[in-house]
């Protein structure tokens, strides 16, 4: 709810996540992303609303489980987050080193004699410089804010890693061997739900690709035909590839409508060279896309 009226942050979203396997999240700021992970971890705010499921292996249905159960079985355990906002999620009057070895010895147990080398093993693998690990939160920068808290969520290994911008902050070179560690978790076995606006991030590491408008899913895609060919299908999907200064750098026209003011038909047509009368009609996604023109390109070759 906001300013006293409901707002559909994040509507119908559906999909599955394998073991193994990377699920790329991208869209313009403001379309939901962000609200659909931490609706995931139960970190949305007192008076947001959820329905529906989104169930972990052997059943854990996490739209509906308790804080209990999510601060005790869920977070950090069986699901490890990297922030949008690190600073918010370290604890500002600790080290960024006594806080890597809190969190080694909660989800692993070890003794006390191993916790600063595995601390520090940590921290290396998220390109955490060692020498600023005896510094506290207020002294890092954002890029290095980021890393601290990329390292605290690979600490307990869990069987999906759910990561909101871990790139954000970083310089090219740093975020690629960032992508590159996390897309390692992923070959180890694990599944990771990378929200980004990075295409260039998402496409070194996705297997696949799903593109969020206004509060709404409207493409999933392999990886490789998305960055590749055949290309998007969805208009908007192809409109953000054409932004990246690589391709065409041509930027969508328009802006996003507001989650709280959306059109009835599709929130996209504003902005579509496509749109036509269908368009004032809600697009059906069919499991790959959600657009009333699609297909078009098929048939026309038929």
């Amino acid at each position: 709810m906001r300013g006293g009226r409901h707002v559909a942050a994040v509507t119908d979203a559906s999909f599955d996540l394998a073991a193994g396997e990377c699920l790329a999240l991208v869209g313009e700021s403001g379309c939901g992303k962000s609200v659909l992970a931490s609706a995931l971890l139960g970190l949305l705010p007192a008076n947001a609303a959820t329905a529906g499921a989104a169930l972990l292996p052997g059943g854990t249905d996490l739209a509906t489980a308790d804080e209990r159960l999510l601060a005790r079985t869920v977070r950090g355990r069986r699901i490890g987050l990297v922030p949008q906002s690190p600073a918010a999620h370290l604890t500002p009057v600790r080290t960024v080193r006594s806080q890597l070895e809190e969190t080694v010895r909660e989800l692993t147990q070890r003794p006390r004699r191993e916790l600063r080398a595995a601390g520090e093993v940590a921290a290396a693998r998220a390109s955490f410089p060692a020498g600023h690990l005896d510094r506290h939160p207020h002294q890092l920068s954002g890029g290095l804010a980021q890393r601290a808290a990329t390292a605290l969520a690979l600490i307990g290994d869990a069987p999906l890693l759910l990561a909101d911008e871990p790139t954000i902050g970083l310089d090219r070179a740093l975020v690629d061997r960032t992508a590159d560690e996390l897309r390692r978790t992923v070959d180890e076995g694990r599944a990771l739900l990378l929200i980004t606006h990075d295409l260039a991030a998402a496409a070194r590491i996705a297997d696949r690709v799903a593109v969020m408008y206004a509060g709404r899913i409207v493409e999933i895609a392999d990886a490789a035909g998305f960055f590749g060919e055949p290309g998007p299908r969805h208009p908007y999907a192809r409109g953000l590839l054409d932004a990246l200064p690589e391709r065409s750098f041509r930027p969508i026209p328009g802006m996003p409508p507001e989650l709280g003011d959306l059109p009835a038909g599709c929130a996209f047509a504003a902005r579509c060279d496509r749109a036509d009368d269908r368009c004032g009609s809600q697009p059906r996604f069919d499991g790959r896309v959600a657009c009333h023109h699609a297909y078009a390109e098929d048939s026309s070759r038929a």
